[in-house]
């Protein structure tokens, strides 16, 4: 795998090697070994989702309460998708920014969003279907988003499209706004739990 670190610090970007002959094509979407080489620690394996979109819908910016969010490794399985992380972890010498990935079944890449960080995509064709892992299971209420067409983030969503959200992305709050009442995490307490992750991941290593 080739792996990159995003603009946005504690998100990559594995793009596989494809192994193709006459009778199709093999590659290893995801490697936990590689993962935890750069993230520091492994990937607990919680919940695995699956989405199917039509071409302009619109899902994000979601993100999670730190401890102990959320984590993903997301994939694109059919079609294409425009995929963005955003930092919204308060304090962060990267808040507010964001990085953009192009998400298809041609190079099969997968990207992985640390815990505390904001996540978007927009589905680019009909039928895009998304397979994400994810660290700990969906919990309704520490769930929380921010609104993807917020102009102050300028997301780089295609002008060609029209935006299509459920009622809860529609209704989210705007960057500023989350930040005010203090819905966001912190960038912090995200180091913090980062460095537990590792810690832990260190100590169940050395029992092996």
């Amino acid at each position: 795998m080739e792996i990159s670190e995003l603009s946005v610090p504690d998100a990559w970007v594995f793009t596989p090697r494809q192994h193709s002959d006459s009778r199709g094509t093999f590659l290893e979407w995801f490697r936990s070994d590689a993962l935890a080489e750069v993230v520091g620690h492994p990937l607990t394996l919680s919940q695995a989702n699956h989405s199917v979109s039509r071409a302009g819908t619109l899902r994000g910016v979601h993100y999670a309460q730190v401890p102990p969010s959320q984590a993903k490794y997301v994939t694109c399985v059919r079609g294409r998708v425009l995929d963005c992380v955003v930092d919204i972890r308060t304090g962060s010498p990267t808040f507010g920014t964001f990085a953009a990935v192009l998400l298809d079944d041609v190079d099969r890449r997968g990207l992985y969003v640390s815990e505390g960080l904001g996540h978007a995509f927009m589905a680019l064709t009909d039928d895009a279907a998304i397979s994400y892992l994810c660290s700990t299971p969906y919990t309704p209420g520490r769930e929380h988003g921010v609104d993807p067409l917020d102009p102050d983030l300028a997301l780089p969503w295609p002008d060609d499209l029209t935006p299509l959200l459920s009622e809860k992305d529609a209704a989210a709050p705007s960057l500023k706004e989350a930040e005010s009442a203090g819905l966001l995490p912190t960038y912090r307490d995200c180091r913090a739990f980062y460095d537990e992750l590792r810690a832990a991941g260190a100590m169940a290593g050395g029992s092996r």
